[in-house]
């Protein structure tokens, strides 16, 4: 589901439908800020209870561990302590920086993931096998003085049985509760024949404590298939908004590139999860999210949108940059202002009909670069475009300013849109807004980049600009949404300085 701002005084792009009669898509991707609704906030309440859960069961791990390596040691050498919580104060001098260094740790050894996503003992084992060199390293630094060396391998043996144990235990309870509350997950398979039922018959009944209740199937042809079948692909949209499904689990092998894209697609616009059962052969190429499954691998696929905690870093990091760009800088965006007043007729700042996300259109501000008429001249200079596909660009453009070219060549032109970042219609870094003419040429599959704010830079502006071809760009744009994180964004924004400096591809 993506994320949107309020598009009170928008107009919708109108989607294209099988007929005159046929309603409107549902898409939940385009309603309110997912962050906002009851059920993103009852997930992240759970997340946020398993991840304490956890963190304090490895917490309570680590000082067992501990503990019982340093008893071990004293029992070892022949001595027994007549006070024993002497112990436990020679612990608590190093436990406020292990505690630190196993939370951050076992984070990005993703022990924190969902249920059926964390690692088992293996992965805590070599955790902790990292945090013990970085406490050895740091104390090594700082001068301390081991009398044993024999404590660090024993307490990372101990420490990894302990939490090994604790989170087998709080897997089981938490399953037990999850089974006597009755969760289940309702899923849906899409494939034909004897496919479908091998998988089937490899998923078992769940997965990770949680019950599969299997709702049917979607296939050509009920023949060799061991579910209920619902329909056909082209019936899918009708089977989602009829049927509880939590999951849709295809066997890839059995549609086409076409059919599988619009598979995809029409889940995630229902908030479906989608999983792939890859053949073997795209094991050794396919670079995916593996889901530990039951007999078969499984491979999700994350709707391209930013939702939860995703969006409120990115929306937090657009609002700050974009505030500072706005206030230290004030003193030349008011001397282009001059400029491009005194420089020809006609207003200072350009609203121009854009659409962003959802497909809706929203007014984007850009400083004035060309005359006053451009816009009727527009049809006359389509034989003159020099892009491909639904793009229009002319390196000599008639309509261009003197000071426009200039401000074209920087892309200072662009500032403006902070505004709309501030506003929420924008974002600092993604997909390029279209204009209406370009939009209306587009392909279906090109509309997948439309599922997230519209960017003041991209990896369009620092990977050529206008000499790429269309579809690389919008292939740019799916790399992007699919590969995210603030430090892409950081980096894309690092990169646009040199890239609008050279100049290349700007006009």
């Amino acid at each position: 589901m993506a994320i949107r701002t309020s598009q009170q005084g928008r107009d919708r792009i109108p989607a294209p439908v099988a007929g005159d009669d046929a309603p409107a898509p549902i898409d939940i991707r385009a309603g309110a800020p997912f962050l906002l609704t009851r059920a993103q906030l009852t997930v992240a309440a759970r997340r946020l209870a398993s991840i304490t859960a956890l963190v304090c069961i490895d917490l309570g791990g680590l000082v067992l561990g501990l503990y019982a390596a340093l008893v071990a040691r004293e029992l070892y050498y022949g001595r027994t302590p007549v006070l024993w919580g002497v112990l436990w104060r020679i612990e608590t001098d190093w436990l406020p920086f292990l505690t630190l260094v196993t939370v951050l740790v076992f984070s990005q050894a993703r022990l924190y993931e969902e249920r059926e996503r964390r690692p088992g003992f293996a992965r805590v084992l070599s955790s902790l096998l990292l945090v013990a060199l970085i406490t050895l390293a740091f104390a090594i630094g700082t001068g301390h003085r081991f009398s044993t060396y024999g404590l660090a391998p024993t307490a990372v043996l101990l420490c990894a049985v302990t939490i090994a144990g604790l989170r087998a235990s709080y897997e089981f309870v938490t399953g037990e509760v999850l089974r006597l509350l009755g969760a289940r997950r309702y899923a849906l398979l899409a494939g034909a024949g004897e496919n479908v039922a091998h998988l089937h018959g490899a998923l078992g009944s769940g997965r990770s404590g949680i019950d599969y209740q299997f709702v049917g199937a979607v296939a050509p042809s009920p023949e060799g298939v061991s579910l209920p079948v619902l329909g056909a692909v082209s019936d899918l949209p009708a089977i989602l908004a009829r049927e509880r499904v939590d999951e849709l689990i295809i066997t890839d092998s059995d549609f086409g590139e076409r059919e599988l894209l619009e598979i995809v697609d029409q889940a995630h616009r229902r908030g479906v999860q989608v999983r792939i059962a890859p053949k073997a052969t795209e094991l050794l190429t396919a670079r995916a999210e593996f889901v530990p499954g039951q007999g078969i691998p499984l491979f999700e696929l994350r709707p391209p949108a930013f939702v939860g905690l995703d969006w409120v870093v990115k929306r937090a990091f657009d609002l700050v940059v974009s505030g500072l760009v706005l206030v230290a800088g004030l003193p030349l965006w008011l001397g282009i202002a001059v400029a491009v007043k005194v420089s020809s007729r006609g207003p200072v700042l350009y609203r121009d009909r854009r659409v962003g996300l959802g497909e809706q259109e929203f007014g984007m501000l850009k400083f004035r670069t060309m005359y006053a008429d451009a816009a009727g001249q527009q049809a006359e200079l389509e034989a003159s475009n020099e892009a491909d596909g639904p793009l229009f660009k002319m390196r000599e453009d008639p309509r261009v300013t003197s000071v426009g070219a200039v401000l074209r060549r920087l892309s200072l032109d662009e500032i403006p849109q902070l505004w709309n970042v501030l506003r929420g219609e924008m974002s600092l870094v993604g997909p390029r807004p279209l204009p209406l003419r370009d939009f209306e040429r587009l392909e279906q599959w090109h509309r997948k980049r439309y599922l997230v704010l519209p960017g003041v830079t991209g990896l369009w502006q620092i990977s050529g600009r206008s000499n790429l071809d269309f579809d690389d760009l919008v292939r740019l744009d799916f790399y992007y949404l699919e590969n995210w994180s603030i430090w892409l964004d950081i980096s894309i924004l690092l990169k646009t300085v040199p890239a609008v400096l050279s100049g290349r591809g700007a006009y």
